[in-house]
């Protein structure tokens, strides 16, 4: 998917899963999905509901992810159960996306997205991409890439996600 908009192929995408390829669609609602993190457990929206949900997709090669990853980890230590913070790498090989997480935060749930999920939260063709949900589910707003006041932006919609 990412590779295929870097290649300067949006059209072949837009094609191929018959929609827009300019960013993730749109969703009302966090999507089915059912990952193993990386810890090897199992990671479902099940196991979120009831609490504000954070999902990034980022990927290894993205260097404006890895500020947002640190971010992300503060947000945990801040609002701790009360949020669920996903990091779902794209794209990425399998030991580097363990070598980052290993070196930022065990708080955040680590997984390996596979291009069912991508595609389900509107498949992901730019990162970071950030959604938020409220505590039913649903979608509170998506953020692409790292303009300079995402954390600000995220941080107030999360603020009255969590009280």
């Amino acid at each position: 998917m990412i590779d295929l908009v870097l290649a300067g192929k949006k059209e072949q995408l837009s094609h191929e899963r018959g929609q827009a390829a300019g960013g993730a669609e749109e969703i009302a609602r966090l999507p089915p999905f059912a990952l193993t993190d990386l810890s090897g457990h199992p990671l479902s929206e099940d196991q979120v509901a009831g609490r504000a949900v954070v999902v990034e997709f980022w990927a290894t090669w993205c260097p404006p992810c890895r500020s947002t990853l640190e971010w992300l980890a503060s947000l945990k230590d801040k609002y701790g159960d009360r949020v669920a913070v996903l990091a779902l790498a794209v794209e990425s090989p399998e030991a580097e996306v363990r070598k980052a997480a290993g070196s930022l935060s065990t708080e955040l749930r680590w997984a390996i997205s596979d291009a069912k999920t991508a595609l389900a939260f509107g498949d992901i063709v730019s990162v970071p991409t950030l959604f938020m949900f409220d505590r039913s589910g649903k979608t509170a707003r998506v953020l692409y890439g790292a303009p300079p006041d995402l954390h600000a932006q995220a941080e107030k919609v999360l603020a009255t996600l969590v009280n």
